[in-house]
Order: C-alpha cells, then structure tokens, then sequence
C-alpha cells in the first residue's frame, strides 16, 4: 500500500515515509492508494473481538507492507487498551464513549497508534523527528502523552491562548522532558497555518525532521476507523441501520467513518454535527465551500473555519456535491442551543454530554424525527470534566475529577509565547529544537 498526495496522484510513498512526512512537499494531504475491501465473513465474528484485534485486522491492509504482523499486533495491544463503553441513552440512540483512554479524549486512539508506529520506523536508526501539532483542545494533550519520553522524538504542540480549557492547558504544558508548548496569540486557525507554513520550509523539515500528529497525518487519522466498527459489532444483532453524528471541528474523525464505510462497514448515514463554525453543513446547503475565520465557542475543539480534512472528504466523495449530500447531513448549533441540550439530557435521562457531545446528541435527534427506523449513535469525543467550567452552573452539579487528572492539575505549567507572525515563531521553534 502507498500513499498519494491529494494535489499529485502520481506522488506517491510508503507508509513510513508518510508518517515521517506528516505532509507531502505539495501541501496536500497523503491518502492510501486504494480501499481495501474487508470480506463478506468478516462482520460475523466481529462482535466477539476485543477492541486490539479489530484494531489489527482493519489497519493491517494499511500498513502491513510497512510494519511486521508480529509488530502491528503489539502496537494494536498497547494502543488500544482502554474501554469504549456503548451507552443507551434513550431508545434507539447511543452515546459511544471516546474518552477513557488516559488523556480522556478519543484522540488517544490516533496519537497512540501514530506515537507506537513512529518509534518502530525509527528503531535501530539514527533518525530523529519532531512532531509539530496545532491543537484546538484535544490534540495537544494526546500527542504529548503518547509521545512523552518516546526516544528520538522531539514534541512542540501549538495551541491559541486563552482559548482552551485550564484542563486541557495543563495536560499539555506539565510533562516537560520531550515535550514543549507554545501558547499562539490567536485562534486555531493561525496556529494550523503556522504549523503547514513550517512543512513548507525544506531548511526546517530537513534539519529537524518535522512530521505532524494531526489527524493530517495518515497515522493519526487510520486508527480512528477503528470505533466505528466496534460500535457496529456491538450493535451487529440490532436488526437496524446505523447512523453516525460525528461532531465535527477539522473532520478527521468523519473521513475516518468513511473510510471505514467504503471498507464495507455497514453505515446508513453520516452526520456532520458542527457549532457556530458550519463551513461543511454551509456546504452541504449551498454547493459552496467557503472557509472563515474561526468562531470561538464551548465546543472549542470545533473550532475550525478552513478544515484540513475536507480535501480528504472530497476525494472519498469523486469531487461530487450529489456523493456529499447522498453520504451526509450537516446540523449546526449555538452555544445556547449547545447548553439547553447538556441540561435537557441531564434532567431527562441523568446523561452528562460534554459539549462537543451535546452538539452530536442534538443533530442525532433532529435526524431521527425524519427517519425513526434507524438506530443512532453520536461520538462522546472527551469527557465531560474537560468543560466543568460550562457543565457544572448548567446542571448544578460538580463534576468529580477522574483520578488521573489529580496530579496534572496539582503540576507547573510550563509553556511558551508567540505572536502569529511566522518569522516569530520560526525563530522560537529554532530556539527550542536546537
């Protein structure tokens, strides 16, 4: 299996040289050449196997050319060893629980996977890599677990000021060793945008072996397929078609769904659930894909204005407006509108929605008033705790602080500061890395 560049199909590399890559010289994003398609039998033994193995047997098409049976099957044990509770919330609609992975996230699937494959591409080598990440929320505490202490690999998250959670800040400002933070005063947007500036200069990828760990890193962005069919093996005697709300910011998570679908998963219908930055849903409705400046909200790990993974989308989908609309429905909702949820759901079933969540759970209702014979489940994407600050005045109750959290918010915060200006932060980054 190779990788080619969204903007070149005739550029194409191993997945190694992808994952190291993180992005193609062309500023496109790496796909795999083909879909594998997984055999017919595959879905009746599905709902007997541990979250590990349906891990190894949908990536081992993707990387077994790359990575040893032996070696991927290790990765898979280690990476993805945590639970992933199904909940009923009410009937016929699912919460699945993304966050109990040990940075609360469910992008602890992506950053183990990538942070394990990685180290394996750079044993027994001299070569070392620096991964470079813009992180909205979630990522940046993700990428510096799964990476911290991991040899060869240098770590420096971007994220915008002001603009994440306490929680979520310290997550990624207290490991220290491998691991530097650098506070961009600005949005997300600016911080994704220095970070693609930076693959584009030959003198600093080359010099400190830049990669990203965003979900536009191919390795990121394969694991995620993963609990979509775990889902679907754990609903596989439900004689009902599934439909999926992925909240949405950068829309890895619903290229990854697809991606899974056109492998043969069994999924009726996708939802784009987006907050107050609706550039996909706007599409849907117009034809016109029209990026913006960020708008800051609740929900901010979707707060993107010009996702990455649309590109990614489009060539899932031919280029073909009549494939989005035909594969996808696209909600958006306000931050009020996010709130009456989180306390509607509390007061009706005793469920607590973290806001991306809300917003999941609200465009999944407004769905199945229009199509009642399917089966919903909408992606928990963090844990609840990570937005006490927005939960607890809503349903007057405190949160209680899972136990791993305790010492990261006991820890020093240790991080730096830049401007947006790229000149800035190319000084800063020579600065940390030399």
């Amino acid at each position: 299996m190779q990788y080619y560049s969204t903007n070149n199909k005739n550029y194409k590399v191993s997945l190694a040289e992808a994952v190291r890559k993180g992005l193609p010289e062309d500023n496109g994003l790496f796909m795999p050449e083909t879909i594998p398609q997984l055999p017919s039998d595959f879905f009746q033994n599905i709902s007997s196997w541990s979250l590990a193995e349906i891990g190894y047997k949908i990536l081992y098409p993707f990387a077994s050319e790359a990575i040893p049976d032996n070696v991927l099957k290790e990765i898979c044990d280690d990476a993805f060893s945590f639970e992933v509770p199904l909940v009923e919330v009410e009937k016929n609609m699912y919460s699945l629980e993304l966050y109990h992975g040990p940075t609360l996230a469910f992008k602890d699937f992506g950053a183990r996977f990538m942070a394990r494959a990685l180290g394996y591409f750079n044993s027994g080598e001299e070569t070392r890599n620096t991964i470079l990440v813009a992180t909205s929320g979630d990522t940046g505490s993700a990428v510096a677990n799964g990476f911290y202490k991991v040899d060869n690999v240098d770590v420096v998250i971007l994220y915008p000021q002001g603009k994440v959670s306490d929680l979520q800040e310290k997550q990624m400002t207290t490991l220290g060793h491998n691991i530097q933070a650098i506070a961009i005063d600005g949005k997300f947007d600016d911080c994704q945008r220095l970070v693609k500036k930076t693959f584009l200069d030959k003198s600093l990828t080359e010099q400190f072996g830049l990669t990203s760990a965003n979900s536009i890193n191919i390795a990121r962005l394969l694991p995620q397929m993963l609990y979509y069919f775990y889902a679907y093996g754990q609903l596989s005697d439900i004689d009902k078609q599934i439909v999926f709300s992925v909240p949405s910011g950068n829309y890895g998570n619903l290229t990854a769904g697809t991606i899974a679908k056109k492998m043969g998963l069994p999924v009726h219908h996708f939802i784009a659930a987006t907050n107050a930055n609706d550039i996909v849903p706007h599409y849907l409705d117009t034809g016109e894909f029209e990026p913006k400046s960020s708008i800051e909200t609740i929900s901010n790990a979707m707060d993107v204005g010009d996702p990455s993974n649309f590109v990614r989308l489009q060539e899932l989908f031919n280029h073909s407006l009549a494939e989005f609309r035909s594969e996808l429905s696209g909600y958006s909702y306000s931050d009020q509108q996010t709130r009456e949820t989180i306390l509607e759901v509390y007061d009706e079933n005793k469920y607590i929605l973290d806001p991306h969540g809300a917003i999941g759970y609200r465009a999944l209702d407004e769905f199945m008033k229009h199509e009642n014979e399917v089966m919903g489940v909408f992606l928990e994407t963090a844990h609840p705790i990570k937005f006490r600050e927005a939960i607890e005045p809503l349903i007057g109750k405190e949160l209680e602080l899972p136990e791993q959290l305790v010492s990261v918010m006991k820890a020093e915060k240790k991080s730096n500061n830049c401007s947006v200006d790229y000149n800035d932060f190319k000084s800063l980054l020579i600065k940390l890395l030399s």
